[in-house]
C-alpha cells in the first residue's frame, strides 16, 4: 500500500519560457551544481548562487513555433545532456527541431483506424524527402576555454512525418555504459498511422544509444527517416535498446546492488498513461538490424525491450473510443489494430503501473499526458525515498477551474505485477491562474526533484514559466 505523501513546493525562478528539460552539471572550474534549464523556444539558462545566468542562446536555429496549431507545439528544444566528464572536456548534447525545415507534413489531413477498412490501417509514408513536417538534430557542442559553447559536430538529422511525438527531456546519458541515449516518438498524428514504432528499419519510436567517443568524421549527416540510410561510419555508432514508443518524456536510471534499473514512460492515446522499467536488456547494434533488413532475415530479439505500441497503449489492446451519448461510462471501445496486438501480446514488456484518462476513485485522477519519470534516491521526504515520481501535465477536471498538473509516485512490486501509485499533495498556492505541469528533474545523484510549470498550453503564450524545487 503506498502511503499519503504531502510536498511544498518551494519557487526557484519566474517568468520564463516554458522549460522542457531541467538538469544539473558542475561546470569546468566549480565546485557546485549548477541547475540548468532548457526552454521550448531555444534558450539554456542555469541558476548558480540564486541568480538566473544565460549559457546558450540558439533561438534562431528553432523552428519558428506555434504557427499551425493555434499556439500548442511539440516541437523546439527538447532534449540536453551533459558528458558524463563535462567538468573536464565541456562536452555537451542538444536536440532541437531545425529552423527553416518546416514541410507539409505526411498526411493531408489525420486519419483514424477503422477496424473495417484495412487501408487505414496499412498506410505507407511515401514521398518521405518532401512529405515530411520539420527535421529534428542531435548535436555536440563544446563549452571552449573562453566559456562560451560553441557547437562541434551533428551526429543525427532526422526528417519527422508529423509536428508531434519527438520526445521530450529527450537526451540522457546512460551511467551504465557512458553512451548518449536519446528517446524519440513514434513520428507524431495520432495511433501511429505508418507504424513505424514496430518497424525495425524505422529510427522513429525507438530508444537509441549513441557511442559518442567514436568520431565519424561526417560534418552534416543526411536527413534520413531510416536506419539503412545512414552513412555506416554513422550506422556503427548506434545501438536501439527499445522499440514500441510512442512517445517518451526521457530516461532514469536508478542504482540497486551492482545494476541499474531504467524507467520510461510512454505517453497513451486515449485511455492510459505507463511507466515501464527493466534492469536486463539485449539492444541490438544498428548494424545487425540493417544486415538483416538488407539479406531480408530476421534478427533474434529475445531479451530485446518491445513496449508494444501501436498495438497495446500499456495495459490495453489500442482502443478506438466510440462516444455513448446515453451513459459516457460505457462508451464502446473496440480493438484498433488486432493482428498487432496479437502478435505482440508475448514479447511486450508489461507496465510498473498505469494511471488513466478517466477514473473516478477519489484517491486517484483523470490524467492528460506523461510530462515527466525519475528515480529519487533522496531522504530529505522519506516517504519518496527509492520510488518513481512522475508528473501529469494536467488533471482532467469537470468544471472551469484553472487547469492544475499532477504529482503522484510509484514502487516496483517485487512480484513484478501492476502496482498502484498514490497522487502527492502539493501545498503550493497557484491562484486564478493555470498551473501545467511539463517537465521534471533531479540533480546528479538523485536527492533532490525539480518542478517545471507553464501557465498556458501554447507555447506563444511567453514568459509564463516557473521552477520549483520539491521539498518536504
Amino acid at each position: 500500500m503506498l502511503g499519503k505523501v504531502k510536498v511544498r513546493l518551494r519557487p526557484i525562478v519566474s517568468r520564463i519560457n516554458l522549460p522542457t528539460a531541467l538538469k544539473t552539471a558542475i561546470l569546468p572550474g566549480d565546485s557546485m551544481e549548477a541547475l540548468f534549464i532548457a526552454t521550448q523556444v531555444g534558450e539554456i539558462y542555469y541558476i548558480r548562487d540564486g541568480s538566473l545566468r544565460t549559457f546558450l542562446d540558439i533561438r534562431p536555429r528553432i523552428i519558428k513555433l506555434g504557427a499551425s496549431g493555434g499556439g500548442y507545439d511539440e516541437r523546439g528544444l527538447l532534449g540536453i545532456a551533459f558528458h558524463p566528464e563535462f567538468y573536464y572536456n565541456g562536452l555537451f548534447y542538444l536536440h532541437y527541431s531545425v529552423s527553416g525545415t518546416q514541410g507539409p507534413g505526411a498526411l493531408p489531413e489525420s486519419i483514424s483506424p477503422n477496424p473495417c477498412d484495412p487501408k487505414t490501417l496499412n498506410l505507407k509514408w511515401i514521398n518521405r524527402r518532401t512529405q515530411y513536417d520539420h527535421i529534428d538534430t542531435i548535436e555536440e557542442w563544446i563549452l571552449s576555454t573562453n566559456g562560451q559553447p560553441q557547437k562541434r559536430r551533428t551526429l543525427l538529422n532526422l526528417r519527422r512525418p508529423f509536428s508531434n511525438h519527438n520526445g521530450v527531456n529527450s537526451l540522457n546519458f546512460s551511467p551504465e555504459t557512458g553512451k548518449l541515449i536519446l528517446t524519440t516518438g513514434d513520428g507524431g498524428s495520432g495511433y501511429d498511422p505508418f507504424n513505424l514504432s514496430q518497424n525495425d528499419m524505422e529510427i522513429a519510436g525507438k530508444i537509441i544509444e549513441i557511442d559518442v567517443v567514436k568520431h565519424t568524421f561526417i560534418q552534416n549527416p543526411p536527413a534520413v527517416t531510416r536506419f539503412h540510410e545512414l552513412p555506416v561510419p554513422i550506422q556503427e555508432t548506434l545501438t536501439v535498446i527499445a522499440k514500441g514508443v510512442r512517445n517518451i518524456p526521457g530516461i532514469s536510471f536508478q542504482r540497486y546492488s551492482n545494476q541499474y534499473i531504467k524507467y520510461v514512460g510512454n505517453v497513451g492515446q486515449d485511455l492510459a498513461e505507463s511507466i515501464f522499467s527493466f534492469t536486463q536488456n539485449k539492444p541490438i547494434p544498428v548494424p545487425l538490424l540493417v544486415q538483416a533488413f538488407l539479406m531480408k532475415s530476421e534478427v533474434e530479439q529475445k531479451g530485446f525491450i518491445n513496449f508494444g505500441w501501436r498495438g497495446w497503449e500499456g495495459i490495453f489492446p489500442t482502443p478506438i473510443i466510440r462516444d455513448c451519448s446515453e451513459n459516457p461510462t460505457l462508451d464502446e471501445k473496440s480493438m484498433a489494430f488486432y493482428d498487432e496486438a496479437v502478435k505482440v501480446s508475448v514479447r511486450r514488456l508489461h507496465p510498473v503501473t498505469s494511471y488513466f484518462h478517466k477514473d473516478q476513485r477519489p484517491d486517484k485522477f483523470g490524467g492528460t499526458a506523461l510530462t515527466g519519470v525519475q528515480a529519487y534516491m533522496g531522504n530529505r521526504i522519506p516517504a519518496l525515498s527509492g520510488s518513481v515520481v512522475f508528473t501529469d501535465l494536467a488533471r482532467k477536471e469537470e468544471s472551469d477551474a484553472p487547469a492544475r498538473g499532477v504529482l503522484a509516485y510509484t514502487r516496483i512490486r517485487t512480484d513484478c505485477k501492476l502496482n498502484d501509485f498514490s497522487v502527492i499533495e502539493a501545498d503550493y498556492v497557484f491562484g486564478t491562474e493555470s498551473a501545467y505541469y511539463v517537465s521534471l528533474g533531479t540533480n546528479l545523484n538523485q536527492s533532490t526533484l525539480y518542478l517545471g510549470v507553464y501557465g498556458s498550453m501554447k507555447v506563444t503564450d511567453f514568459n509564463q514559466g516557473s521552477i520549483f524545487e520539491i521539498i518536504p
